[in-house]
């Protein structure tokens, strides 16, 4: 059984697909916490499905690399096998990567190398693109630049707004994420082989 400590920032959406998928025995994985850089909403989709959590908030502390300490504590405290950034909104200090690398993964709302940062559904619609998609990648100590483990393509509709793009995103994301995890569990893929 494949361990899986998460990481969240906002509602949590793709927590939730990922807890309503680890609920079937032949999943393979194992949710054992959830963590966040805030009080964040997605936190009661862990409460409901009896999963501790734990916040560790960078405003209380004096740099980066010590927030990023105690939050790696926390991860560390429950010994993941794997640990998922599922919509964590902030970069991860070199200390926190190299530690838990290449067992941490985390899904980008683009086609990488196309659109890395916090903005990719924006930026795709600014550069006029026709087609965008979901990456599932390793994390390194770069932006968005870890070795890729799974891609989907979508095309991008005329007329269409960034909100809508990004929730029609969403939905291939969770789905990208549920594939991936599940195929780490069953040893489909090996993360390791992956980041050499």
């Amino acid at each position: 059984m494949l361990s899986v400590v998460v990481l969240i920032s906002g509602s949590g959406s793709n927590l939730r697909a990922l807890l309503e998928a680890t609920e079937n025995p032949l999943f393979g994985a194992k949710i054992l916490a959830v963590g966040a850089d805030n009080p964040a909403d997605g936190l009661a989709h862990a409460e409901h499905f009896g999963v501790p959590t734990f916040v560790v908030s960078p405003t209380a502390f004096a740099s980066r690399e010590q927030w990023a300490e105690v939050l790696l504590a926390n991860v560390q405290h429950f010994k993941p096998d794997l640990v998922v950034l599922a919509g964590f909104m902030r970069i991860l200090p070199q200390n926190f990567v190299s530690a838990l690398s290449p067992n941490l993964i985390n899904t980008h709302p683009s086609l990488l190398p196309n659109f890395p940062g916090s903005h990719a559904v924006r930026d795709a619609l600014a550069a006029g693109a026709t087609t965008t998609g979901v990456t599932v990648h390793i994390v390194d100590e770069g932006v968005d630049t870890g070795p890729h483990i799974r891609q989907a393509a979508l095309d991008i509709l005329p007329d269409e707004t960034e909100s809508e793009l990004h929730e029609r995103i969403k939905v291939i994301e969770r789905q990208q994420l549920i594939e991936v995890v599940r195929d780490i569990a069953q040893k489909k893929i090996h993360l390791t082989q992956l980041s050499r």
